[in-house]
């Protein structure tokens, strides 16, 4: 009794995990048995390979059948495993060669008809093939461009369970796809989504500048309509452009989340995540049995919106904290504990009060002292500590709203906030470490303070009884300030700026 192999992988978090499908056909009780820790939709493969075997004219042998997922410690999940059990059970019967398998890495979940279907992961996987040598994969149609976004590998996409069989047996070979387009990152931001379109809001259109150069997060208080969230949706059009690593990073991230769009490679724009603020802590965080990434990760790389921040569950509030503060997210659950990247520029908005009209000239507020103080207490002082910039945005006033001159478009802010970011890069010579993210022990190597900037931001920390965290934050909008205007040291104006983004006292 001999026994057929094929390679596979299965995802692990980000991590891509060669998955080796032995299969025997032996004397006993006929039937087909799969083992090694599957999951329910590996379990459920035994009868979408039947079927897809069966339209095909090759039904699965009436004998005593054994698939072996190994490692047989490793938790197998997905239905990607359908396509390698299949051709494993073809060369265990003799239908195809064995050796027409070394080298290859095959995927995909199986319809009852053969037709080949996408699976996520595949961006995890073709990186893990080609890291263990394996350098030819074969996927899905709509997995293509996604898997041959990875150098070194030669993908050959397949619309059908015939077609790799034909391609097994050397009739008809499968043509290989490859991602050579040139890099080109986001450069143009969306037409309905331009700066130019906010009335009025000059001091708020300022912050958000300075929270796209030095990736500060930043938080939007104002009545209803006054433009927070036109705001916030303009934030990704003055970001730089994704670096190609950048790309493969975030599209890994969406792949394994399931959320990449069918038939295509990598995402070449800054994602913006805007979730319901009904939206729990695991939505937030991921969840899941096996656990995958959540809006957090989904945000990686670009901007995280959350709307009516006060009015987001307490415990979904806090899972901010840690990718606030260390650009990642921890999820621990019984099948194990997985990290994922989370390193996007956050925009919060809130109502000043319930009602939302508190400061507004024109409507009078309603609600009591108590009121707007139980309204506010629901974002942690903690969690208001890690936002940079704090920014009020009154009401648009009419003469503002039928000004007759555009204000300034997205492209001319982005041109700003990418000379902004050239500076940092060539401070830090890392191009994830912008100031926002600068270490502690890097401040007093990169700020360059002016001695009357420090002094007066000395003399801040004591009045506006500044936490050693908010100071250390507003240091670095300061550098941020400097950079946007050239200047190699913090002065006592770029201080006196980023003082102004900040309140008096956590509420």
């Amino acid at each position: 009794m001999s026994v057929a192999r094929v390679f596979s992988a299965s995802v692990l978090g980000l991590e891509g995990r060669t998955v080796i499908v032995e299969t025997a056909i032996g004397a006993g009780m006929p039937g087909l048995a799969i083992v090694g820790l599957p999951d329910t939709a590996v379990k459920e493969s035994r009868e979408r390979v039947k079927s897809a075997l069966r339209q095909l004219g090759f039904p699965v042998p009436n004998r005593n059948v054994i698939v072996n997922l190994a490692p047989a410690d490793l938790p197998k999940a997905g239905t990607g495993l359908d396509l390698p059990l299949a051709v494993s059970i073809l060369l265990a019967n003799g239908d195809l060669p064995l050796e027409c398998t070394a080298g290859l890495t095959l995927v995909g979940e199986l319809a009852l008809d053969g037709t080949l279907r996408p699976v996520p992961g595949l961006l995890a996987i073709a990186e893990a093939s080609r890291r263990e040598g394996r350098p030819e994969l074969i996927v899905p149609l709509e997995n293509a461009l996604e898997a041959a976004a990875i150098d070194g590998v030669t993908v050959r996409p397949a619309s059908h369970l015939g077609a790799v069989m034909a391609h097994l047996s050397g009739r008809e070979l499968l043509a290989a796809v490859s991602d050579d387009s040139p890099w080109t990152g986001s450069e143009e931001s969306p037409l309905d989504a331009d700066l130019r379109d906010v009335r009025g809001q000059v001091l708020p259109k300022r912050a958000l500048e300075i929270a796209a150069a030095g990736a500060h997060n930043i938080l939007f208080s104002g009545p209803p309509g006054s433009g927070k969230t036109m705001l916030a949706r303009r934030l990704p059009g003055i970001l730089p452009p994704l670096s190609r690593e950048e790309a493969l990073e975030l599209t890994l991230v969406w792949s394994v989340a399931g959320k990449l769009p069918a038939a295509t490679g990598l995402i070449r724009s800054r994602p913006f995540r805007s979730p319901h603020h009904g939206a729990s802590a695991a939505a937030l965080s991921g969840g899941g049995t096996d656990p995958r990434p959540g809006e957090l990760s989904l945000a990686h790389f670009g901007v995280l919106f959350l709307d009516e921040l006060p009015e987001f569950r307490r415990d979904a509030l806090e899972t901010l904290r840690e990718p606030l503060e260390d650009g990642v997210v921890s999820v621990a659950r019984a099948a194990g504990a997985r990290t994922f990247p989370a390193r996007f520029l956050f925009v919060g908005a809130m109502n000043p009060c319930p009602c939302g009209f508190r400061g507004d000239p024109r409507r009078a507020c309603q609600c009591s002292e108590k009121d707007v103080a139980r309204y506010r207490r629901r974002i942690s002082g903690p969690l208001l500590d890690r936002i940079d910039l704090h920014v009020e945005v009154p009401a648009v006033s009419a003469s503002d709203f039928y000004a007759g001159e555009d204000a300034e478009p997205s492209a001319a802010v982005r041109e700003r906030v990418k000379k902004a970011r050239k500076i940092q890069l060539e401070r830090s010579q890392d191009p994830r470490k912008t100031n926002a993210s600068l270490p502690a022990r890097a401040l007093k190597t990169h700020l360059r303070l002016s001695p009357s900037a420090q002094d007066l931001l000395e003399k801040a920390m004591e009045r506006l009884a500044l936490s050693a965290r908010v100071h250390q934050r507003m240091l670095r909008v300061s550098r941020t300030i400097a950079d946007l205007s050239g200047s190699e040291t913090i002065e006592p104006a770029h201080a006196s700026e980023a003082l102004r983004f900040r309140p008096a006292a956590t509420p």
